[in-house]
């Protein structure tokens, strides 16, 4: 059984900059793209970013390209998100997800994830 559980959010100021981990149980990250996504308060959850499966590539939302990066440990057991520059509309609370059969184009579809973790709130005030 794959467990995700994310951890690293919290209150900061525009600006500020914050890192998210998620940590996974059960298995490690080796052949799973894994990826960010976030649901602000009343919206529905959106694509962050991502690292493919094999070559380590890595994807970004428009809207995070640049402040963010995604990357993951050595062991693979720990996937990141570096998040920098922080604004009000950053606010929502970000899931990481897995999956080992995902293709790229489908990266940004949340339906294609199998496995979630239960998420962290991230708020960035004014």
């Amino acid at each position: 059984q794959v467990q995700l559980v994310e951890s690293g959010g919290g209150l900061v100021q525009t600006g500020a900059s914050l890192r998210l981990s998620c940590t996974v149980s059960g298995r490690t990250f080796r052949n799973h793209a894994v990826a960010w996504f976030r649901q602000p308060p009343g919206k529905e959850r959106e694509f962050v970013a991502a690292i493919a499966r094999t070559g380590g590539y890595t994807y970004y939302s428009d809207s995070v390209k640049g402040r963010f990066t995604i990357s993951t440990d050595r062991p693979k057991t720990t996937v990141f998100l570096e998040m920098s520059s922080l604004k009000s509309e950053d606010t929502a609370v970000y899931y990481c997800a897995a999956d080992q059969h995902i293709i790229t184009s489908s990266l940004r579809l949340p339906a294609q994830y199998d496995y979630w973790g239960q998420g962290t709130q991230v708020t960035v005030s004014a």
